[in-house]
Order: C-alpha cells, then structure tokens, then sequence
C-alpha cells in the first residue's frame, strides 16, 4: 500500500462548530491538512451557498423537508470544498511553475529538513530556464493537505417527525457519519469523545472504509484518545468488524482547547511513551483480528498490516517543542489548535473575537461548566456570548430558545430530549430548586442556581463566528460568540500570517513576544495539580470511598509521571537553555503534589 508522504509535519485539529469549517479551502492547497466538524448541518447549509456564489458554482439549496437532509447537506458540502481545492490546487501549481517569488515564498513554509524543498532549491539553483522540469517536479511531488472531518461521537441525538421516532441511521452522528461515506473526499473522518458502539458497528455499511484490492482505503478512521488502553480496546472494536484505524491522534486532556477529557493523572509523556514501545503490538493485534473479520466477510484480506500514524496535539507551542514530539516519540504529525485561532487565512473568526484572543492572558482561559453535556469545557472570559447570557439571568429570562437541538440529549423530561442550556429544562430546574429554598442555606441554593444558568447553548455560540465574519445573517435569539482555545492561547498575542505561523513552528521566525511561556509538559502538570486541588474541595456532598481511591491513584500517577519526566529532561539534548527552570518547576510541583491532602473515609 503506497502512502502519499505529507508535506508538513503539523496539522489544524478541529476546534469548534465553525473555526475550521472552510480551513481546508483556505489551507489545503499549501499541503497543509485540516479538519472540518460536520456536526451542524445548518451552517454547513449556509457555508455551501456562500461558496457556491463565491466561486460562482451552482448551488441547489437541501431545506428540512428533504427526507435525508442532515446527510445531504453535509455531502453537498463536503463535495463542494473538494472540487474548490483541487481547483485551487491546480492554479497554486501553475503560479509556482511561473513565479520564482511565489516558488520561495512557499518554500519558506515547508520544514527545513523536507525532500520537496531541498529538490526545489536543486532545481533553482540550475536557473529558472527549467520551468519544465519545476512543472514536472510540482506535479509528481506536491499534493494538497487532507480535508478531514470530525464527527463527535457522543452527539447521537435521537431524531423524530413528530411524535414518531425515526430510525437508529437518522440519529446525528449517523446521519454525519452518512454524509461524509458518500462524499467524493478521500480523507479520514476523525471520530472524538469516546466510545459510541452503534456508530463504529454503523461504518460496516460503508464499503470505502474497507481495504480495495490494491490495500488502500478510500476513506479512513482516525480516533482522537487520552490512553494506550483507549486506544487498544476501540482499535480492537472496529478491527472485529474488518475495519482498520488508520490514524490514532492522542490529545493532552486538559492542555487542549474545547472539551477536557482528563486522564486519571496519566501525563502526556508517559501517554506517548507507551505508544511508542507498544506501536506493533497496537498494529499487530489489530491487524490479526480485521484478517479474522474479512476472511467471514468475504471480503478481500490484506497480507500485511495497513499504514498506522500516531499523532499528537495539545499546547504545543515552540519549535523545539514540535521537533523533541517528532523526534523523541517518532511521531507522524503535531497537532496545532488554539495559535491558529489568530491566523486569519487559516480559520473562521469574527474581529472581535479575534482580538479578545489576542488579548487573553493566563487568568482570562478558564476551564467552565457551561457545556450542556456536563464536561469542563474551556473557554474564554469577556466574549458577547457570556455577556448575553448574563443579561437574561439578570433579567430572569435564563437559558436557550434551544433552536438546533445537537445537544437535546437529556431525557430527564421529554422522550424526545432537552438540552440542559435550554430556557425549557432551566425553567423547569429552577422551578425544582425554588422548592427547597427553606430547607438550604443560602449559599448552597445560589451554587445550586448557578449550575443550572451557566450551561451556555454551545450549537450557537460555536458557530456564530462564521456567520459573523462572513456577514451572513443570523436568525433567531441573540446567543454572541463562544469560543474554545486552550491555555496556550495566553502566550500568543498578535494576529499574524500564515506564512509567518508556519515558519514559526518550523523555528525559522517567531510570533512569540512573551517571555515566561512555560515548557507545554510543566503547563500540563500544573494544570492536573489544579485540577485534583479542585476535585478535592469543590466535593459538597459526602465523599465516598471510591473518590478517594480515584483521588489516590491520580496523586500517584501525577507522581510517577513526574519522575518520567526528571528522567527524560535530564537525558535529552533537547531544551539545553531552559531545562535547568523545568526540573526546577518539576521538582516544586513535586513539592506541592506530595502536600495535597486527600480525605480520610469517616466511618460513623
């Protein structure tokens, strides 16, 4: 099976509903890969006309009363960024083989040890009568970047005409997971949050996610995990089925932007470590059970394993950083999120918002409870969004008029589901808890209060931005913007070019101005500390004994990984400037981890 070798050793991760919902038209023809939610089909229906009318191409609009609407939508689009890419592609190609300037230009954004670049300067350098040969050498040598879509896995609600509930393949993440199967992309479709059984057992009905006879997939699986276990147990899952992960594309669980999935105290080095001494048995066992699975299937069997990548992303944010993840843990790609968030070739951001970005500092990116679907979600202070909403808590009017519905997911008090940001479930909560006003102090009923109005209608707030800069009209209630950077953000305060991003992470320019960024596995630590610190005393009920086993092994897993590390930065050549300050920092971290105190078991 042969494997196109990606120009870049970095990727764009998925961030919201909209930050990446066109990357791959602004980025893919750099060879620059990227990944598109396809999660809301309504601002993927209003991206696709936007589109269309910009490149002048026919555009057909799929409205709700198509019976397959949400895959139709998301196939029309998904279709459409594929033919603008390779269109733009084919004339970067052209303006290449033409321009000299723009031939070094680009050859200013590839890594500095690239085989492309190094031919391009061969070529150069024998003068530019050779427009032939820079034709030819584009055209066998460049690709564009992979348009890639993220479907998260948890968002499966239940759909229904009326009072009638539809099929399991009309839920939401089938119907995404459908539109993406019948698009003309070959790409990897990156399926995050966890484990959904009916949804991997869903891709046997796809034949483009099975091997051809030639060995290679049409259209591929990348799973987003947090663990080596994770990562065995749902590649084993889909290998049953005869399906192949392609892509295993780890996530720091709290040095991310958007949802935070925290690990149980396991740190990102010891996480990538285990990958990296146990990728063949990962490959090895996954292969022998999809050779199981297509030999009862029928279907054609692969002699040899298929192509695995291992990937990784959250709070990178140097070149020393990037290349020690490359080279100490032999990597494939380095995920960058959140820095992107400031490059406005690369994503979707209104100005305002990009400017509160620009403008955040450490204390400003907070991890929140106002996701609906009950996770810390990190997100930003000062955004309309948060301004709006306290307008209406003020104003008694809390909560969402709910219109998309993605998150509908609690059947507390429909069958059909309700969101937990919606005005519906806020109004009948807070009905629940005026209730017991006489009977809790009060301090206990406005924590009490406060955790039912927080919850923020994410389905709107993480899409506005789109509309906003694009000045497409948005209807409905006034929800302002959410947005989801990580803590990196805080480090990264200047808008700036493409260009100039990429030679940063390259370490052939630097967008940095501040000076104390801490090193991305120290931010982590402190993160995880805070984070236990926090689990410890926010606990108002009475504590149980398995909290304080989990409390255990984490403190334990945080102290293990920390001795990872004093290992590994002592034996590395890499961070020769700073690794004095960082086993300095581990070994103060240290300090404060072995001075948590966690709760004895009372026995009454």
């Amino acid at each position: 099976m042969t494997t196109i070798k990606p120009l870049h050793t970095f990727h764009i991760p998925v961030m919201g509903l909209a930050y990446t919902i066109d990357s791959p038209i602004r980025v893919a023809k750099y060879g620059i890969s990227s990944v598109i939610s396809i999660m809301d089909d309504e601002l993927i229906e209003k991206m696709n006309a936007f589109y269309s009318k910009k490149f002048d191409l026919p555009y057909q609009e799929i409205t709700q009363k198509i019976h397959d609407y949400r895959a139709e939508r998301i196939t029309s689009y998904l279709n459409l960024v594929d033919k603008i890419v390779k269109e733009k592609f084919e004339n970067f190609k052209t303006e290449l083989s033409e321009s000299k300037l723009a031939l070094e230009n680009y050859m200013a954004m590839l890594p500095n040890k690239s085989e492309i670049k190094l031919g391009l300067q061969n070529l150069l350098e024998e003068g530019f009568t050779f427009k032939e040969n820079i034709k030819n050498y584009l055209e066998n040598n460049l690709y564009p970047g992979a348009i890639d879509v993220n479907i998260m896995t948890k968002l499966d609600k239940d759909n229904f005409i009326k009072d009638e509930q539809l099929p399991i393949a009309f839920n939401d993440a089938h119907a995404a997971l459908r539109g993406f199967a019948n698009s003309t992309l070959e790409s990897s479709v990156v399926l995050s949050a966890g484990m959904n059984p009916r949804l991997y057992s869903y891709f046997e009905n796809f034949t483009a996610f099975f091997p051809d006879l030639n060995n290679t997939l049409k259209k591929k699986i990348t799973l987003k995990v947090s663990d080596f276990r994770s990562a065995m147990i749902q590649g084993n899952f889909l290998a049953k089925k005869g399906l192949w992960v392609s892509e295993y594309r780890i996530e720091s669980g709290l040095n991310c932007g958007g949802h935070a999935f925290a690990t149980e105290g396991y740190l990102l080095g010891p996480i990538l470590e285990e990958f990296k001494q146990k990728k063949d048995q990962l490959i090895q066992s996954a292969h022998d059970l999809m050779v199981k699975a297509l030999g009862q299937k029928e279907m054609h069997v692969p002699e040899q394993p298929l192509d695995l990548k291992i990937t990784v992303q959250g709070g990178v944010g140097t070149a020393e950083e990037h290349d020690f993840l490359l080279d100490h843990y032999d990597v494939d790609s380095v995920g960058w999120g959140s820095p992107f968030l400031l490059v406005p070739e690369a994503t979707s951001v209104d100005k305002h918002t990009r400017g509160l970005l620009a403008g955040a500092k450490e204390k400003d990116l907070y991890l929140s409870h106002i996701s609906p679907l009950g996770i810390p979600f990190n997100t930003l202070r000062g955004t309309t969004n948060e301004k709006l909403k306290l307008k209406r808590i003020e104003e008694s009017k809390a909560g969402s008029s709910c219109p998309k519905r993605f998150l509908a997911l609690s059947k507390e008090y429909d069958v059909k589901g309700i969101c937990t940001s919606s005005k519906k479930y806020q109004d009948l909560k807070l009905e629940e808890l005026l209730q017991q006003k006489d009977v809790l102090s009060a301090e206990i009923f406005e924590k009490k209060k406060n955790s039912i109005t927080e919850k923020a209608c994410l389905c709107v707030g993480l899409a506005n931005a789109s509309y906003l800069e694009n000045d497409i009209k948005i209807k409905g209630q006034a929800q302002g913007v959410i947005i989801c950077p990580g803590p990196n953000m805080a480090y990264f305060d200047q808008e700036v070019s493409l260009s100039k991003m990429v030679q940063h992470i390259y370490g052939n320019a630097s967008v940095l101005r501040v000076t104390d960024r801490p090193n991305l596995f120290v931010k982590e630590l402190k993160m995880y500390l805070d984070y236990l610190k926090n689990e410890i005393t926010a606990v108002s009920d009475e504590i149980t004994a398995a909290q304080i086993k989990k409390w255990h092994s984490f403190k334990k897993n945080l102290m293990e990984g920390i001795a990872y590390y004093e290992d590994l930065f002592s034996a590395t050549p890499f961070f020769e400037s700073t690794k004095k300050e960082i086993l300095n920092q581990f070994n103060s971290y240290k300090t404060e981890l072995i001075e948590i105190e966690i709760p004895e078991l009372i026995l009454v």
